[in-house]
């Protein structure tokens, strides 16, 4: 005999980085996306946490789009969407509770901060468009800035993002 409660929730990540673009010859979060799959199964992954695709977006601009929609498009499963927003000119924000987020990672000793500028060119571009995708499927967006690894290594950073999935899993 045993306790039986609910069933877990299971939360699915999809991982997108960009390969290296003007003035960034080497672009951390393709390494970060690259090894992250294998980093997490030698790591383990956080209960209740899946890690979907780990995609690299190799183009920018109005270019991104088709990639980033097919990127998008393979986190929705089994799920029809005919919400169609053609409002193009609106502030959208993450239904995701950054604060509580931050607060967990500084509690785990990152020195990190929100913030609601994702930059310009192709990381306002592709968050925006990421943003109004989770809005129109029911699904959640994130963005994270990550530090060239020259400011912080890539071994910091793979156990920042090992970090930030699990704090995902527990508030997702």
């Amino acid at each position: 005999m045993g306790s039986e409660g609910p069933p877990a929730a299971i939360t699915t990540v999809h991982v997108t980085g960009f390969k290296k673009f003007h003035g960034v010859s080497e672009n951390p979060t393709e390494t970060i996306v690259n090894n992250l799959a294998e980093y997490m199964k030698k790591k383990g992954l956080p209960k209740g946490l899946v890690l979907g695709s780990c995609n690299i977006l190799e183009t920018a601009g109005q270019e991104a789009l088709v990639p980033l929609y097919q990127t998008l498009q393979s986190a929705i499963t089994a799920r029809d969407s005919d919400s169609q927003s053609s409002s193009s000119n609106k502030i959208i924000w993450t239904s995701l509770p950054v604060e509580d987020i931050t607060k967990a990672l500084a509690k785990k000793g990152y020195d990190v901060m929100t913030s609601d500028d994702a930059g310009r060119f192709v990381c306002n571009y592709v968050y925006y468009h990421s943003l109004r995708f989770a809005e129109q499927n029911e699904t959640k967006s994130l963005f994270v800035h990550v530090p060239l690894f020259f400011t912080i290594n890539e071994e910091t950073q793979m156990h920042f993002v090992a970090s930030l999935l699990e704090v995902l899993s527990s508030i997702c």
